[in-house]
């Protein structure tokens, strides 16, 4: 096997046992890296620092992701003019917070008999948020609702 010192310098080729004592030198680990390679490739290091390290590395790069919150906003298919008003001007901030917005009209009773309600109350939240959002989504029926996604333009 191809052996690589601690300081990255390339020891030579060695059997397996003649590594393992190079290795007890530096009082350090033997670890394969390249196991596919002809021959294989093997380092000497520690290995629990090694590991130390690409754990801090993952920690690192998650806190640097940024998660995509989906707000949701409920209606009902009998809403009042300022009560969609307000939720509008909800709808606004959280797309301009870059958050992406579900509308969910939902459907009560007897109020499953007049789908069309549900699908004028969704073309009314598209007429007021195209400005700002694209309609990611087309409405749909999800058992007693009618739900559409949205995300910023």
């Amino acid at each position: 096997m191809r052996i690589i010192s601690p300081d990255g310098e390339q020891v030579g080729i060695m059997s397996r046992e003649q590594a393992l004592e190079e290795a007890q030198k530096y009082n350090l680990d033997l670890v394969e890296i390249a196991p596919n390679a002809d021959p294989p490739v093997c380092r000497i290091m520690d290995y629990g620092k090694f590991r130390y390290q690409q754990s801090k590395k993952e920690k690192q790069s998650k806190k640097k992701q940024h998660v995509i919150q989906v707000k949701e906003i409920r209606l009902r298919p009998n809403i009042e003019e300022h009560d969609i008003e307000f939720k509008m001007k909800q709808a606004r901030k959280f797309i301009n917070a870059g958050h992406h917005l579900r509308i969910r009209v939902l459907f009560r009773g007897r109020q499953l008999a007049y789908p069309e309600l549900g699908q004028n109350i969704m073309k009314r939240v598209q007429q007021e948020l195209e400005d700002i959002a694209k309609m990611d989504k087309e409405p749909h029926n999800e058992g007693r609702c009618i739900v559409a996604n949205f995300v910023k333009k």
